[in-house]
């Protein structure tokens, strides 16, 4: 048995014997705030049951860290699971979407009761209080297939139809065994934060929110975000495309195309809806403010949308927010000193309300154009446009949701739309699908298609992109007239025949590896779609290219 070199962060290395256990190092680390939640080894997260074979760059993974916080989450989906069987072995138990700091929980078998949520949040304490280690074991393929079956959990019996490892990965605790997805904690004691809510026709999970530590915040309703997510998930089991091995037997029997003319329809359903919902207002609205967060599809949702309107007789004029950027001397500067483009100060709101103001009134307004070479704006560089009775603005811009956006104009005249690829197609029965994962996926493939930016620099500046969306984007998602569910369940399958080469092209020296191993260990529960079955107006053309409508 050959030794294998250790090195930690502060440049210290260790002789250590083939095959140690990850959990043999962690007292090397000393102190790690909030506690241990993983490892990464040779920027690869892995948990602390995982076994080194080779010389390998190891670091901590704190609980508090943006990485330590996914991996909490996952690992009280695992808690809750665990629970539920114990308590409730006859009834399925279903993870369905996120919700502030939350996750929205049903039963396949009826509306849980309090006497039932109080029954599950007490087994999940006493499995806390227990410490209970969570280890990661392998199984045959046949093993764990059977396994899976036996135990009810279809939906990962279905999604292991994909998978071609003789090996299955899976996370055991105290009998219990679901499907290994990504790194959990290594015990049930560092899960002691947090709550079951009862809402709507099942309860919450609730955990703490990235950036606030191991401590629970206020739950924040958003209602309107629900009814869009609750409306997808109960379409999605109509349509029989509620998880991901669904899809992968739809792909298998080559009736992907019906699907995707099925979804798309959809679509094009709910975008004329909206468009009806504005037209029974044509007499007060004279605008439609258009938000969401990166990679949401809101150019597209806007180009459909204004044709939508022009069905009805209504004329929508585009106005970019983008142009009404201070000059760059003026730009205000986030905590570390760098030019915040994304916070709303960054625009000069005075101009752009007086100029919303004049065209109202019906004055001809010259629109300012912003050159992003020189960092300045030349304030009769756009077009002229006139306000005419059939006229309605489309404003698209991070910040349409924000009042303090548009506070000379009255909220009568304007109609605001929440656009956001809210994923509702799971994984299997407890693994959800991140929205943010969908997302970044789709900024990834774009950015490479049409901004020859690689893979590394997407991962690299994703936390900063979230951080502005957490802050300038999602406090506002209420404000919301009606929101626009972007995702398709489909897409995933055709982003991997894109991503997946991007993903390769990260390399293991690299800090963005783990997130790249992390996306490409996803990808690889889908069954490839043929991206030429994407129809030309398809929200998803704005991502992968050669859509019908120009950018």
């Amino acid at each position: 048995m050959h030794e294998i070199h250790v090195t930690f962060a502060d440049g210290r290395s260790l002789a250590c014997p083939f095959g140690t256990l990850v959990e043999v190092l962690t007292e090397h680390f000393g102190p790690v705030q909030g506690g241990l939640a993983a490892v990464k080894v040779n920027n690869e997260i892995l948990p602390l049951s995982a076994r080194i074979e080779v010389n390998a760059q190891v670091e901590p993974v704190s609980l508090e860290s943006p990485e330590g916080m996914m991996i909490y989450r996952r690992s009280l989906g695992f808690l809750l699971a665990m629970a539920a069987q114990k308590l409730f072995p006859e009834r399925k138990l279903y993870v369905g979407h996120s919700l502030s700091n939350s996750y929205y929980y049903t039963f396949l078998e009826g509306i849980p009761t309090s006497t039932d949520i109080e029954a599950l949040n007490g087994e999940m304490k006493a499995l806390v209080a227990a410490d209970l280690p969570i280890v990661v074991h392998v199984m045959a393929y046949i093993e764990a297939l059977n396994l899976f079956e036996k135990n009810g959990q279809t939906d990962t019996a279905l999604l292991l139809e994909e998978w071609n490892d003789s090996k299955v990965p899976v996370n055991g605790c105290n009998g219990f065994a679901d499907l290994y997805i990504e790194a959990l904690v290594p015990r049930t004691g560092l899960l002691a934060v947090f709550d079951l809510i009862p809402y709507q026709e099942g309860f919450l999970l609730c955990f703490p929110g990235i950036g606030q530590g191991i401590t629970l915040g206020a739950f924040e309703d958003s209602p309107i975000i629900f009814s869009v997510y609750n409306e997808y998930k109960k379409w999605g089991r109509i349509v029989g495309l509620h998880a991901v091995g669904y899809l992968n037997r739809i792909v298998r029997e080559r009736t992907i195309k019906d699907c995707i003319k099925i979804e798309e329809a959809f679509h094009a359903k709910k975008i004329s809806d909206i468009a009806d919902a504005i037209y029974t207002k044509k007499d007060r609205v004279k605008m439609v403010l258009l938000a969401g967060p990166s990679s949401s599809g809101k150019t597209t949702t806007a180009k459909r949308l204004s044709l939508e309107l022009k069905v009805l007789g209504i004329e929508p004029v585009a106005i970019g927010l983008d142009n009404y950027y201070v000059n760059t001397d003026k730009t205000p500067r986030d905590e570390q000193g760098e030019p915040d483009y994304e916070c709303l100060e960054a625009l000069d709101i005075p101009y752009f309300n007086q100029q919303l103001l004049d065209i109202l009134n019906g004055e001809e307004v010259i629109l300012p154009l912003y050159d992003f070479k020189t960092g300045r704006r030349r304030e009769a560089g756009g077009r002229k446009i006139k306000m005419e009775p059939r006229t309605v603005l489309i404003i698209e811009g991070i910040h349409g949701l924000n009042p303090a956006l548009t506070p000379q104009i009255d909220r009568d005249m304007q109609f605001k739309l929440y656009v956001s690829a809210l994923t509702h197609l799971n994984l299997d029965d407890h693994n959800r699908i991140p929205t943010s994962d969908h997302r970044l996926l789709r900024r990834m493939v774009r950015d490479y298609q049409f901004r020859g930016t690689n893979a590394v620099t997407t991962i690299k500046m994703w936390p900063s992109v979230q951080r502005g969306e957490r802050r300038y984007i999602f406090p506002f998602q209420n404000n919301a007239d009606v929101a626009f569910n972007s995702a398709l369940s489909y897409e995933l399958s055709v982003l991997k025949f894109y991503a997946e080469p991007l993903l390769h092209s990260v390399k293991p020296n690299r800090p963005e590896y783990a997130e790249a191993v992390r996306l490409l260990s996803f990808l690889k529960n889908f069954a490839p779609i043929p991206p030429q079955y994407v129809p030309g107006q398809s929200i998803l053309r704005e991502f992968i290219g050669e859509s019908e409508f120009k950018y």
